[in-house]
């Protein structure tokens, strides 16, 4: 038998990716190179490949369907029309660039039309397939797909081999609900309660000492006492200097995904941010809007700006200053967690607030 390729084995993983849609598409045409033992001729091959994502596993699984028509090698004794099913794993790995490579390993059925069996030896039967590939994206669910498939029959008494390297249009579709990061716990800080005095004696007026314990504690959970604290209404999740006083604030203001609608949850953190900058006249705020790698750069650029231009409208809705505000997008620069897992993905994207007197 021939040797053609070498093509990888699907690796194992520790790691559970999830993709961003349920579901992908993908029609695709290209060209098989039959083994010389088969006696046919290269040909061009169809057929679609279904994937299924985000059903908790390392790998995705995968229907492809493909069709050919090849001649018999002398082509006097005709063509055969050649039909493949396989089931394969499918393992994403992250971005390279705006590349995002695969790699796919499964087992197949093939069956013909035409046989001449007893001068080719080749059979209706299984077979085992592996491939590689990558997507390139086109818009944020269609890209371009390009794979090259390896597949191994038993034949007879004998093992042959084909290989397809294949192109097609992938569609993706069903969008996966992406989770929101919650804010985090706001503690009250205890109250202590003085003792009462004690009754006066109207004979001998007495009156007691009361001990008053001072605790000094950190009001806005920034870290610093509230004795030394010269900004004691820091918003949560701020980092702040040594005073006490915000020098970056997270506004927690979570998107959808491709949008720049401001939701309930995050327009009650842009309310509390915009009370601290009423309470301190002195700041201005850049406001800064971030994305994930999902989709083009220069599509996540635009996303960004946008973003950022909500929030500083929505602040000066609230009555700060626009002469106070500024708003920049920096797309999916600086990310503070991978973008690799969904919730990396929903933590990076999101607005913060650089604050200077």
């Amino acid at each position: 038998m021939k040797k053609l390729l070498l093509i990888p084995a699907l690796l194992a993983s520790s790691l559970l990716l999830a993709q961003d849609y349920d579901y992908e598409i993908t029609p695709v045409a290209g060209y098989n190179i039959a083994e010389g033992n088969l006696n046919l001729s290269n040909a061009g091959i169809y057929g679609a490949e279904f994937q299924l994502n985000n059903l908790g596993m390392p790998v995705s699984p995968e229907l492809s369907v493909l069709y050919s028509n090849a001649d018999f090698e002398p082509s006097r004794f005709g063509s055969t029309n050649v039909y493949r099913i396989a089931l394969n794993g499918v393992y994403e790995y992250g971005k390279v660039g705006f590349l995002t490579p695969f790699a796919k390993a499964g087992l197949g059925y093939e069956t013909m039309s035409e046989h001449q069996e007893g001068r080719t030896g080749n059979v209706d039967s299984a077979f085992f397939d592996a491939g590689v590939g990558a997507k390139m994206p086109i818009t944020k669910n269609i890209a371009l797909k390009l794979e090259a498939v390896y597949m191994l029959k038993p034949n007879d008494t004998r093992w042959d081999n084909n290989l397809a390297l294949l192109g097609g249009i992938n569609i993706a579709f069903g969008e996966h609900a992406q989770p929101v990061a919650a804010p985090a716990p706001v503690v009250e800080a205890p109250v202590v309660v003085a003792p009462a005095p004690a009754p006066i004696v109207e004979e001998k007026p007495v009156v007691e000492e009361v001990a008053v314990v001072v605790v000094d504690g950190d009001d806005d959970h920034d870290g610093v006492k509230n004795s030394i604290d010269k900004c004691p209404n820091t918003p949560t999740g701020a980092k702040v200097d040594q005073d006490g006083c915000p020098v970056l604030v997270d506004l927690h203001a979570n998107f959808k995904i491709d949008s720049a609608k401001i939701s309930k949850d995050a327009d009650a953190k842009i309310t509390e941010f915009a009370d601290f900058m009423k309470l301190y006249p002195a700041y201005h705020a850049e406001i800064t809007g971030y994305t994930s790698s999902t989709g083009t750069a220069a599509h996540n650029q635009k996303l960004s700006e946008a973003r950022a231009k909500a929030v500083k409208t929505d602040l000066e809705k609230k009555g700060i200053d626009a002469n106070r505000l500024t708003a920049s997008g920096k797309g999916e620069a600086n990310p503070v967690a991978s973008n690799k897992t969904v919730e990396g993905r929903a933590a990076n994207r999101r607005i913060e607030a650089t604050l200077t007197k």
